[in-house]
């Protein structure tokens, strides 16, 4: 892929096609998440954290470091070792409560709807410009989150029918494909779009997305540091980090002007 400069126009008339995470990089969804886990693992810490060590509060760099871009399973998983517990895998039909990992995840899972229903949900407007921008110059689109909520979420804010290509938690559970920091669901997103990775932009904002799209040797990943630091997402596979995806618009905007 030539160049790996986004600020350039030319970068923008060089690549096949973009890929977005959507919660923290689309949507504001991750302060949502970041509500609901912390509700769940508070309740959790402090209803039923008899024997364990450490119950002091869930905290944003708790939501970072263990549970931030990954499938929510398996985000109950990895908190609950930080903190020395482990409980029964259980199975996804678990009734939502503490005794099982999928029962915990099942809780989070309504926590987090209740936000949404209460409160909604808009996307960010950089993100929204960005869109219109690369819808403008032409170039196809597609998402691909952890989420098992992603429908409702983009529907949520106003982007129903959108995307052509959407690669979600349920996708992934029904093919069987592991989370990120796994590049596959990525990879599926490029195969349905019909894009050579090595030409794809990829757009996270977790550690364990940046990671998927180095690992899935993607053209370009640009991290979008929504807290969890520039020098992370660097360290984890971010070719590029950017603050918000405002500050692409104006590049992919005069590319639209060259070629008309």
């Amino acid at each position: 892929m030539p160049g790996t400069d986004p600020s350039s126009p030319d970068f923008w008339t060089s690549i096949e096609g973009v890929l977005f995470d959507l919660d923290g990089v689309v949507t504001p969804t991750a302060v949502v998440h970041e509500q609901a886990w912390a509700s769940l693992f508070n309740w959790f810490l402090s209803e039923h954290g008899d024997g364990i060590d450490d119950r002091s509060s869930f905290e944003l760099a708790d939501y970072h470091k263990y549970v931030d871009g990954k499938p929510r399973y398996d985000g109950v998983r990895s908190f609950l070792s930080s903190r020395g517990v482990t409980l029964p895998e259980g199975d996804p039909s678990d009734a939502p409560g503490h005794e099982t990992v999928c029962a915990l995840g099942n809780r989070k899972n309504d926590e987090f709807n209740a936000i949404i229903e209460r409160d909604g949900i808009e996307p960010y407007p950089g993100s929204d410009a960005l869109l219109d921008a690369l819808d403008a110059l032409g170039v196809p689109q597609g998402i691909v989150s952890s989420s098992k909520n992603a429908v409702p979420v983009l529907a949520g804010a106003g982007y129903e029918g959108r995307f052509s290509v959407i690669v979600d938690g349920v996708v992934s559970a029904d093919l069987g494909l592991p989370g990120k920091p796994a590049p596959d669901a990525f990879l599926l997103g490029a195969q349905r779009l019909d894009l050579n990775p090595a030409h794809t932009v990829v757009f996270e904002d977790a550690v364990s997305g940046v990671a998927a799209g180095r690992a899935g040797d993607f053209g370009l990943v640009i991290g979008v540091n929504r807290g969890s630091g520039a020098e992370s997402l660097i360290e984890h596979g971010a070719d590029v980090v950017v603050d918000d995806l405002d500050e692409l618009v104006e590049a992919v905007t005069i590319a639209t002007d060259r070629k008309r």
